[in-house]
Formats: C-alpha cells, sequence, structure tokens
C-alpha cells in the first residue's frame, strides 16, 4: 500500500468514528501503527489528559513504549508531558543532548536504554488547548523533514477528532468524561493483555495481537472481550493460543 493509501486510510477509520459502534482504543493502536509506517519512525505512543486533568497511556505501537510512556507519568516528566502543558509541538530532539533533554534526564535516560535516540512531540490539540500529546521516536540521530512534521500533526489531530466526535466540543464535562470512558478501557485492556500473557505464558505484545485477532474474527470489540476476560464470561480456551 502506497504513502497516499495509508493516509486516505486513516481518513476512512476517521470517518468511520461517526458511527455508534466504534472502538476508539482500537483506532488509536492502528494510529501509532501508521504513524510508523508513514512517518519511518522506529515507534509511536499516545497520552491523554483525564478529567484531573492527569496525563495517562492510552496507546502505543509496541508494549516497550507504553512501558516508556508509563515510566515518563510515573516520574512526571518526558517529552509528551513537556507537549501537553505547552502545547507546541517539538521535533528532533537528540536523546543524547544533555541540552535538549534538560527538563526530563531520567526520561531520557531510560529512552535510551530501550534503543531510542531521537524523539518528536506534537499536541493532540481542541482548539487553542491540548487534550494530549503524540510521541514519536528513532532509533538513531535522524531528524523528521518539514513534510513529515506536518504529516504528524495532522495525525495528532485526526486522533482528537476521533476522540472527541460526536459531541458539543463546548461542553468541557462531556469531553473529559469521553476521555475518562477512553483511559478507563485502556486500563481493562492492559488487564486483560496481562491475564493472557500469564496464562500463555508469553509476552503481552502477543497476548494483545492474539485478543485483537479473535475479537476482529468474531466482530466484537477488544474492550468488551478485556471485559469478558476479566469477568471470566469468556472462555480463554476458546481464543486461539498464540
Amino acid at each position: 500500500m502506497s504513502r497516499e493509501q495509508q493516509v486516505s486510510a486513516v481518513f476512512v477509520q476517521v470517518a468511520d468514528s461517526l458511527i455508534d459502534d466504534f472502538d476508539l482504543i482500537e483506532f488509536l493502536e492502528q494510529l501509532c501503527a501508521h504513524c510508523v509506517t508513514l512517518l519511518d519512525v522506529s515507534a509511536a505512543g499516545i497520552l491523554l489528559a483525564n478529567e484531573k486533568d492527569t496525563m495517562q497511556t492510552i496507546a502505543a505501537s509496541d508494549e516497550a513504549t507504553h512501558l516508556l510512556e508509563l515510566f515518563a507519568l510515573q516520574h512526571n516528566q518526558g517529552p509528551c508531558l513537556e507537549c501537553y502543558r505547552s502545547g507546541t509541538a517539538r521535533t528532533n530532539m537528540d536523546l543524547n543532548s544533555p541540552t535538549a533533554t534538560s527538563a526530563w534526564p531520567a526520561f531520557a535516560a531510560r529512552a535510551r536504554r530501550s534503543g531510542l535516540r531521537t524523539s518528536h512531540v506534537f499536541p493532540l490539540r481542541l482548539r487553542n488547548r491540548a487534550v494530549g500529546a503524540l510521541n514519536v521516536f528513532h532509533t538513531s540521530l535522524q531528524p523528521l523533514s518539514p513534510q513529515d512534521a506536518s504529516l504528524a500533526q495532522a495525525l495528532a489531530d485526526v486522533a482528537t477528532i476521533a476522540i472527541l466526535q460526536q459531541r458539543d466540543l463546548d461542553q468541557e464535562q462531556a469531553e473529559k468524561a469521553q476521555l475518562q470512558r477512553a483511559l478507563t478501557t485502556r486500563i481493562l485492556i492492559e488487564q486483560a493483555k496481562g491475564i493472557l500473557a500469564e496464562r500463555w505464558n508469553t509476552n503481552p505484545d502477543t497476548a494483545f495481537t492474539t485478543l485483537r485477532t479473535y475479537a476482529r474474527a468474531h466482530q466484537l470489540r477488544i474492550s468488551d472481550c478485556a471485559r469478558q476476560i476479566i469477568d471470566q464470561t469468556l472462555n480463554t480456551n476458546d481464543i486461539p493460543h498464540p
């Protein structure tokens, strides 16, 4: 699939978000995957703010990036948090540079241990304020071209549209409630992923991929499958083991 076709596919998915039976987590996970392919980066992650304006990780291209974003939240530092607070994009940050990472040295050190070298962040913007941030990484000292930076911001804006669809944007409380529902769903998926990983003696990435494949094959939402696994109303033996 060409780059243009992939971009078109993203916008088709946004149009699909206008229907009632829309899985936001699935869409954001796919968006992270699209970021990796379209921007030729190594990893991507999305953080959102809940109703208390506290950031939480909502989607990532892989488990290592998800854990890195959790580290950022636990230590209250990192480019995503900085981007959310400032509402400003920042690109081509060398994770080896003390100057570029002076505000978040612990995060930079953890990112380097994960094999990452360059970071770029873009706000998820609602009018003149941010509701989250998109972080993309390179494993080498590789700049993001102005064209790719524009596309990255467009993808961040697409994520915001999907999150805030079917709602009156002037009703701030309704907006925060929907963001909180998305974050709660993320927690359910993480719990189900952990359950499957433990039962199958595999890693969380494989468990999530298998769960997603099962949900798609049965035309179910991942969040519903996750809830049934936690409630023990879905027999995990019915899911083909990886």
